[in-house]
Parts: structure tokens; C-alpha cells; sequence
């Protein structure tokens, strides 16, 4: 068997790293940037720290930051059509996954035409070129967008978030700067933690899983355990943050080239239908599927229960497996997790069209225990 790992060209981490921009686009000869960002960036003055170094370097740009929290097809067209008009030869995306997710559609369909749709992008695309160049600054740290390739995007025609897997989306650098993240919210610092937490637990289980990704997946558990808790609880600790946003990263690396499981296929109609912040929902549902998918990958949970510091001298399988899973509920409920659907809105009667989608999701099939429909109902009524 053949495993393929794709990473970033380059990629800079520490508090202040964002002071590399000018030195990666003069390497690489770059004259005009499109900066693509969200409203909420740029009205709390995130953006500014980033739009700062440009200003200060001369390197001049335009803004787009018509991105929603969920991004749409309307985002992606809209930004290809103001990368167009800006005559912006690179795109700087700064923010969470909505602004790297919008960037990557943006960069695939300006090189790509022929998929100026953006749904025909669904899946593992066909496209031969690659994105305009994108360097990508997290202002979270939960998706590793700056450093997978995928994205994803919402068809509202069809109220579905469509999952977008391509080589050629990936940034050609990834800036990985914690004071980005020093003034995200409480609640955005835990959802997109244990969404980070997700990624790694279920990269480390996934069909696809082999040894390279193994390793990145189990110190990214061990760093998420130890750091986020500690975010939570006060946003300008700088070693949590920048352990955060390290941890993160290193989980994204791996997840993005061995796939996820159902968590990801349940949570994604969950923002499509319901809008609900993609780091909640897949943080809501972790501990119930973690518990789901134990049997099918029982020595992998024990590494989890030493990687989680639970793990006891003597302790069976299945108790190293019980224990991470009450590890991560515990953990879930310490930084504030909503612990069922009915407290995002979601109601019983919403459980058949969640699963229509949930079951056909791209990231469904990588999960280590075959999951029916039926399955699915199952789980999604166990958290209700």
C-alpha cells in the first residue's frame, strides 16, 4: 500500500510570525494581495494586526471580507469576482476556517474555471491547476485549514455543506501566530479546540490511519489535553495559546492526508441545515461516537488513555477505552461544551433530514466501524 502525505511548501510558527509576510512574498515575487477575512476581524481589529505588517512593508492590497461563518457558494463566487477586479496576484486569508475555506474556493476557481459553479468542486475535484497562492493566518485554532486540503463550503440551493478534497488547494505558507488568537472568546476558544480535539481522534482511528499520522495525531491529543483547558480559562496565557495553536496545526497535518470519520459526517449537516458553529457540532456529538467506535479500534484507545494521562498500570482494553471517553466528556464539560442537540435548537423531528445527509458525507466513509442510517439515527437520538 501507498501512503501519500502532502504539507505546506513552508510554515512559520510563534507569537509574532506574522512579521514573515513580507519576507515570504518578496521570495517569492508576489505584487498584490487580496486579503480575505471576515467582518468580525476587521471590526475588532484581529485583521489589523496582519493589514499592519503589510502597510508597513508597502505591499499593497485589497479586502474581502463578505465571508459568513458557515461560507457559501455566494462567498466563494463573490471573492473570486473581487480577486479579479483587485488584478491580485496572491491571497492573504486571515481568520478562521471560513476565511481559509473561502480563500482555497477562491484560489481553485480563479486557476480553475471550469468549475466556476463551485459545486462541481464536491468531493475529490478533478482541477489541474493550483490555487492562486494563499498564505493563510489562523485566527483559531480548531481547523489546520492553513495546512490541509480540504474545505468546506455550503450549496444553499441544496442547504448542504459540501466537503471539497484537493491537492491543489493547498497554502503555499501557513503563518502560525498566536497573538492572532489572544482575544477569541471563551466559547470559540473551546468549540474550536475540541473540534481540533476531534480532528486528531478521529484522524488517529480512521480507516486511513498508518504510522506517520499516528504520531502527529497522539502528540496533538496529548497538547490539546493539557493546553486548551487552560485557553479556556484565560485567553492571554501565551504558552497555552501558542501550545494551542501548535497542537492544532500538527493535528490538521495528519487528518488532512489519512481522512476523518462519521463525527465530521454528522456535524456537517448540522451547519448546513442549523447553522450551528462547526467546532460545537462536532464537539457535542465526540464523546457519544467515541464511544460508538471503541470496539472497532480498541488499541488505538488505549494510546488515546495514555496520550490523555488516564491511562492505568494493568488496565484492560476496554477500560483504557471507557476511561478516554469519560476523559474527553469531562473535558468536553469543563470548557463548556453543550452536552446535547436540543440545547443548539435541534429537535427529534430534525433527526431524518440531519441523516439523509450525514450518511452520504465524504467523511463517513473513513470512520473504523461500519455506520447504517440506522446507525446514525441511533447516535444523533442518544445525544438529543
Amino acid at each position: 500500500m501507498v501512503n501519500r502525505f502532502i504539507l505546506n511548501e513552508v510554515s512559520y510558527f510563534g507569537p509574532g510570525a506574522r512579521k514573515q509576510i513580507p519576507e515570504v512574498v518578496a521570495r517569492l515575487g508576489f505584487k498584490k494581495a487580496l486579503v480575505v477575512t471576515d467582518k468580525g476581524l476587521m471590526k475588532f481589529g484581529v485583521a489589523k494586526m496582519v493589514l499592519d505588517v503589510l502597510d508597513d512593508a508597502k505591499i499593497p492590497y485589497e479586502i474581502y471580507d463578505d465571508v459568513k461563518p458557515n461560507p457559501t457558494v455566494t462567498n466563494v463566487k463573490n471573492g473570486v469576482r473581487a480577486l479579479k477586479d483587485a488584478k491580485a496576484d496572491f491571497i492573504v486569508a486571515i481568520g478562521g476556517g471560513s476565511s481559509m475555506d473561502t480563500a482555497k474556493g477562491i484560489g481553485i476557481v480563479s486557476n480553475n474555471p471550469k468549475f466556476d459553479d463551485v459545486v462541481s468542486l464536491e468531493g475529490v475535484a478533478g482541477t489541474k491547476n493550483k490555487t492562486v497562492p494563499i498564505i493563510a493566518l489562523p485566527t483559531t485554532a480548531g481547523t489546520a485549514a492553513e495546512t490541509t486540503i480540504n474545505y468546506v463550503i455550503i450549496d444553499e440551493t441544496k442547504q448542504k455543506k459540501m466537503v471539497c478534497v484537493d491537492p491543489n488547494d493547498i497554502p503555499c505558507a501557513a503563518i502560525v501566530d498566536a497573538e492572532l488568537m489572544y482575544s477569541l472568546p471563551k466559547g470559540l476558544t473551546a468549540a474550536t479546540g475540541m473540534d481540533a480535539m476531534t480532528h486528531a481522534i478521529e484522524g488517529l482511528i480512521t480507516k486511513g490511519a498508518w504510522e506517520m499520522s499516528d504520531m502527529f495525531e497522539l502528540k496533538a491529543i496529548n497538547m490539546i489535553h493539557r493546553y486548551l483547558p487552560v485557553a479556556v480559562a484565560d485567553g492571554k496565557n501565551a504558552e497555552a495559546r501558542d501550545g494551542m495553536a501548535v497542537a492544532q496545526y500538527i493535528a490538521g497535518m495528519a487528518f488532512s492526508n489519512v481522512g476523518l470519520g462519521v463525527d465530521h459526517g454528522m456535524a456537517h449537516p448540522m451547519s448546513a441545515l442549523h447553522d450551528i458553529p462547526h467546532g460545537v457540532a462536532c464537539a457535542v456529538l465526540l464523546p457519544t461516537i467515541m464511544r460508538f467506535n471503541a470496539p472497532a479500534a480498541l488499541d488505538k484507545y488505549v494510546d488515546i488513555a495514555k496520550a490523555l494521562e488516564v491511562y492505568k498500570e494493568g488496565m484492560t482494553k476496554q477500560e483504557a477505552a471507557e476511561a478516554s471517553c469519560d476523559e474527553i466528556q469531562r473535558m468536553s464539560i469543563e470548557v463548556g461544551i453543550p452536552q446535547h442537540l436540543a440545547d443548539l435548537g435541534i429537535h427529534e423531528k430534525d433527526i431524518d433530514a440531519l441523516a439523509d445527509q450525514a450518511v452520504l458525507d465524504v467523511c463517513t466513509p473513513g470512520n473504523p466501524r461500519e455506520v447504517t442510517r440506522d446507525d446514525i439515527v441511533a447516535l444523533y437520538h442518544k445525544i438529543l
